[in-house]
């Protein structure tokens, strides 16, 4: 029989309250790491997607040997590290004559692969080839908009994959409301053909344009490279089913003596109960109660001289 640990101490049982599945899911965290070979674009390629995840990613400089995401087995080290640094998203670089400057993306189910895209670098710039004016550079942590240019993300089954895969990786935490003032990045993803997109990134400089909304222009700040898609796995679709579930939404728990109205709105019932006034105990002292007794000895005095002035008279 299994034996099942519980933690002892409160700093491990909120680590792993923090890691437990939640109905509104967190920001997802993305690791960052190398194979056994890798070139020097390669490397530039890796550090410039941490930099821009900065803040979101976890980047592991050592050589892994015996990371094949593609193969049967070869997952087992990116299960361990996706567990031990609680990443759901990875991108794993290689090199090679056959596969020369390849880059992996993949998204983790409860710490086990669930999908994989495979491309090819081409074509690529570093920021630092890039010339602008430094104070538009956009600012670490910043949401930023997400362009999907072209048709083949609509028809392709591997652009349509990749659209999903990119989304993940690059929109970071989702929110309901965000400050326009705050956006000042863009990804442009754009397809240029059946297995290529341009992926760029570019920063948002705001401008007078007359009216509430400013007019924005794209300042290319890099980097920028061609994808070339090469190999794509999807999940099978007992796997899809087990991740896509939602929690239901729980019924409001109905309010007593409350209803709401379309015109009138939110509607609420008071109930008071009978109030006796008559039996409510008064203080000696009232100054109602002292002249009502006054009013009655008088009465009674009036009633009583009346009466003998009666007798008398008969």
């Amino acid at each position: 029989m299994m034996k099942i640990k519980t933690p002892k101490k409160g700093r491990v049982k909120r680590e792993l309250d923090k890691r437990a599945p939640k109905l509104v899911e967190t920001g997802k965290k993305t690791l960052i790491l190398q194979g056994t070979k890798t070139s020097g674009t390669l490397n530039c390629v890796l550090s410039e997607i941490y930099h821009l995840k900065k803040g979101g990613a976890v980047r592991f400089t050592r050589k892994n040997d015996n990371i094949r995401p593609f193969e049967s087995g070869g997952e087992t080290s990116l299960e361990f590290f996706s567990l031990k640094t609680d990443c759901s998203i990875f991108v794993y670089g290689s090199h090679s004559k056959k596969r020369p400057n390849n880059l992996v993306i993949g998204r983790m189910y409860d710490h086990h692969v669930y999908d994989l895209v495979e491309v090819g670098v081409e074509n690529f710039k570093s920021i630092e080839s890039f010339t602008y004016d430094k104070k538009i550079a956009p600012r670490v942590g910043s949401k930023p908009f997400i362009a999907f240019i072209g048709e083949g993300f609509e028809n392709v089954d591997e652009l349509k994959h990749l659209k999903e895969v990119l989304l993940d990786l690059l929109r970071g935490e989702v929110v309901e409301n965000i400050n326009l003032a705050g956006l000042d990045r863009a990804y442009i993803c754009t397809a240029i053909s059946s297995n290529k997109v341009y992926l760029t990134h570019c920063a948002l400089r705001l401008k007078k344009s007359g009216t509430v909304v400013p007019r924005m222009e794209l300042v290319e700040v890099g980097p920028s490279m061609d994808l070339v898609v090469r190999r794509h796995r999807l999940p099978n679709e007992g796997l899809r089913k087990e991740a896509m579930k939602t929690a239901k939404d729980q019924p409001k728990k109905k309010v007593k003596n409350v209803s709401s109205d379309a015109i009138q709105g939110t509607i609420g019932k008071i109930y008071i109960p009978d109030q006796k006034v008559g039996e409510m105990a008064l203080p000696n002292k009232a100054k109602g109660v002292k002249r009502e007794r006054r009013e009655a000895k008088n009465k009674e005095a009036n009633e009583h001289a009346s009466k003998k002035q009666k007798e008398e008279s008969e």
